[in-house]
């Protein structure tokens, strides 16, 4: 007569492990280096303001494509819950990855957009610098945030 609580005889990778988190090989695999951005808003910078919070349910479709934030404006990416990864068009290999302790700092003209990954909450809160202009020229994407400043 057998005890106890039977393990199934195969899992994830072959292995006697019953989740992935326990089994080494799914670890390994799946395990990739967080990239967060090391970057600050610069001194001065005033709060002009801010989308409402989102979820991946109810995220701006235009905020998932190509476009940059208002005019003449920074924008920084707020994770309230969860994660997701933003991209900038210039560098879409190098996706940055944003949680509650790492926001994004989003540079005025620069052309990007957000990639949902799982659950999240999140806002996006636009600053003006007073003594600072971007380029006239470049208008040419959308700028889904303009209508929250």
């Amino acid at each position: 007569m057998r005890t106890g609580i039977s393990r199934p005889t195969t899992s994830y990778c072959g292995c006697l492990d019953t989740t992935p988190w326990s089994c080494r090989s799914f670890r390994r695999t799946e395990r990739r280096e967080m990239n967060f951005q090391d970057a600050q808003l610069p001194t001065g910078a005033v709060l002009v303001g801010s989308t409402p919070s989102m979820t991946q349910d109810t995220v701006a479709p235009g905020i998932l494509r190509n476009h940059r934030a208002p005019k003449d404006k920074y924008g920084y990416l707020v994770v309230e819950s969860g994660s997701l990864q933003f991209v900038w068009e210039d560098d879409p290999e190098n996706a940055l990855d944003a949680d509650p302790e790492h926001p994004i700092v989003i540079e005025p003209e620069r052309a990007h957009h957000v990639r949902i990954t799982g659950a999240v909450t999140f806002r996006v809160e636009f600053y003006t610098f007073p003594d600072r202009q971007t380029d006239p020229a470049a208008d040419d994407l959308q700028r889904p945030g303009e209508s929250f400043v």
